[in-house]
């Protein structure tokens, strides 16, 4: 199991236990009951001739095995979803499942769904559109005591490494990592930013867009805000789909900056947070937000969130404050509960090492917007 992966499981299972009265949809395998693709009635399991890799089909799409595997797995179907399992370890009396991969029509049929990423989407002559998911195992599904089967990490590797091949059944066609690249997603979003800096939009302006008054501030310091402001895409919260991120190209602790963040909800592209000189966000920790802020000289907050999916709300996690003006001779507080302004004085060696872990922020080398102009957008193509 990656190092992303346990991050977002530790992020998810921390924000559902908080969440539940919201009403997320929590359910990983939620039933597509409006499906317009028609389904088959049975997996198809079927060894191509001179030892090729055995095929697995659903009706919706298909894929390969490796045909070493013949024999040491088992294949569920549930809704537009295969599953696949380990003999071996279902034997040792531990789940065996490796992995599954499955078709949504909606994204918030699978948001907040632990080991869960998108790969890619599946459409029909319809124009009707699946979200393509590959489901990983969020717990131990093998025999830990005496050890996983050989067989185990063949299948879970070959999940892994071979998303790409899937194929659509008939008239229904498989699009990799369509609707997860950022550069096909936020092209509207560039353009318009790069609109507001050659048009010199005030602060006011830019904030009633959704946009950091920080590009109005650059543009005052004579520089080519084209020049000085770049972009990125990166999955923030592990997905599978890209952020937009938009940043001053600096160096030092301003490096990588965000000044906007955007995100896609039901495969639109959403505006998130915009930052500022005293009110700074930053990735953090792979799959963390974090926002700097200061309250004066002897004060500053680091306030930690997760990007939850398929929305544009930043879900709260574990807060630090730096206060000098509450308590001169013991100013390190943390907090799990910040939202509601909950703080718990700690020792300086416990706050050191608790936000340790949040300060590996990503210093992005951002590309500047200046390379970006002269690009199509979706509403040009």
């Amino acid at each position: 199991m990656n190092k992303r992966l346990i991050r977002k499981i530790f992020a998810v299972v921390f924000t559902v236990f908080c969440i539940t009265s919201y009403g997320i949809n929590y359910s990983a395998f939620a039933e597509d009951s409006e499906s317009s693709v028609k389904k088959t009635k049975h997996i198809k399991v079927e060894k191509k001739k001179f030892k090729k890799d055995i095929k697995v089909s659903n009706g919706l799409f298909s894929f390969t095995l490796p045909v070493n595997a013949k024999g040491t797995f088992t294949i569920k179907r549930k809704d537009n979803g295969i599953f696949i399992y380990d003999k071996a370890s279902k034997k040792a009396g531990f789940g065996g499942f490796v992995f599954g991969l499955k078709a949504f029509k909606n994204p918030s049929d699978y948001a907040m769904s632990p080991g869960i990423r998108k790969i890619g989407e599946l459409s029909n002559k319809k124009g009707d559109l699946y979200d393509m998911v590959l489901i990983q195992p969020t717990d131990v599904q093998f025999d830990y005591v005496n050890g996983k089967s050989p067989t185990y990490d063949v299948l879970y590797i070959w999940g892994e490494s071979n998303e790409k091949d899937i194929k659509g059944v008939g008239r229904i066609k498989y699009h990799h990592r369509q609707g997860t690249l950022g550069e096909n997603m936020y092209n509207d979003i560039l353009k318009k930013h790069i609109k507001a800096i050659d048009e010199k939009w005030d602060s006011s302006k830019l904030e009633k867009e959704n946009m950091s008054y920080m590009y109005n501030v650059i543009a005052k310091s004579d520089r080519d805000v084209l020049d000085a402001v770049g972009y990125t895409y990166y999955d923030a919260n592990g997905d599978g789909i890209e952020e937009l991120i938009i940043g001053e190209i600096a160096e030092g602790e301003w490096k990588g900056i965000i000044y906007d963040l955007y995100t896609m909800v039901n495969r639109e592209p959403v505006h998130v947070v915009s930052g500022g000189e005293r009110n700074r966000y930053y990735i953090t920790d792979d799959t963390f937000i974090c926002n700097e802020s200061s309250g004066g000289a002897d004060e500053t907050q680091w306030l930690t969130y997760v990007l939850v999916e398929n929305s544009s709300e930043l879900y709260p996690q574990v807060g630090f404050k730096y206060d000098g003006y509450t308590n001169k001779e013991k100013p390190w507080f943390l907090s799990y509960d910040f939202a509601n302004d909950k703080w718990e004085n700690v020792t300086e060696e416990t706050f050191n090492e608790r936000k340790e872990v949040f300060d590996r922020y990503e210093r992005f080398n951002f590309i500047p917007l200046k390379e970006y102009k002269g690009k199509n957008t979706n509403a040009d193509k």
